[in-house]
């Protein structure tokens, strides 16, 4: 809030913005200057206090919304957000993290697997577009040290599936849709001067659903854009609803 969002977004104007990591209940924003742009918000905050959570805001109206994906056990944690407008559901998503020693990749594991679902079933009604921090570099081009990391959180081969799986089910990677060039990351350590070494992962992704994307008119990542280790993620999206059936 105190490193960049205010003039990114008075610059920008985007229709509509998917936070994650928020780590805040809504009372404890000041989003004043927001609404004066127009926008409106959804937060879903976790049940510990200070930790995770995602925000929606919108200056387009939606017809509803809802908070996490309709199971207890993953919907603590404030991790999902799905906005439904005309013609597609947007989900906003901040995956789980499998933590340092893959402490938490069995738990990674089975939240990959009904978050899948929950977007499957949706995606049976209207199309699916997926935004967020999914914590994996899906394949070796998205990360500067693959070798390296293949046991690593955000790179084993567990993790990597699970992308793969969400690819299997009819979902596109918008960005490499349009980009397959190696060194396009999203988030980089703030150790060892890695953002200026470009030496990154790319965490951060919309993922489509197949009948969507002529809908989709670009995909990008904006690297340039400081003030958080990750960067933001934009597409460009024209509606043409007779493309939709």
């Amino acid at each position: 809030m105190n490193k960049g969002l205010r003039d990114y977004l008075e610059t920008e104007l985007p229709d509509i913005v998917c936070l994650q990591e928020t780590k805040a209940r809504a009372d404890q924003v000041d989003t004043l200057w927001a609404e004066s742009l127009g926008y409106e918000f959804v937060w879903n905050s976790a049940d510990k206090a200070g930790y995770s959570g995602t925000s929606v805001w919108t200056r387009q109206p939606m017809l509803k919304h809802t908070l996490g994906i309709g199971a207890d056990e993953h919907d603590r944690e404030g991790r999902v957000i799905t906005t439904t407008w005309n013609d597609f559901h947007l989900v906003n998503v901040y995956t789980p993290n499998s933590q340092r020693g893959l402490t938490r990749l069995d738990y990674r594991c089975q939240w990959d697997a009904a978050f899948l679902a929950y977007v499957e079933q949706l995606n049976r009604h209207k199309p699916v577009l997926i935004c967020g921090d999914l914590n994996c570099a899906h394949q070796e081009i998205d990360l500067a040290n693959p070798k390296a990391n293949r046991k690593n959180a955000g790179f084993t081969d567990q993790e990597r599936s699970g992308l793969t799986s969400m690819a299997d089910a009819g979902f596109i990677d918008s960005f490499r849709h349009f980009d397959d060039s190696p060194a396009k990351y999203t988030w980089w350590t703030y150790r060892s001067d890695a953002r200026a070494r470009n030496i990154g992962w790319r965490l951060d992704y919309f993922w489509v659903s197949n009948r969507f994307m002529p809908c989709v008119v670009d995909a990008r990542i904006r690297n340039e854009i400081l003030g958080s280790d990750h960067c933001p993620v934009e597409i460009d999206v024209q509606l043409n609803p007779a493309a939709l059936v």
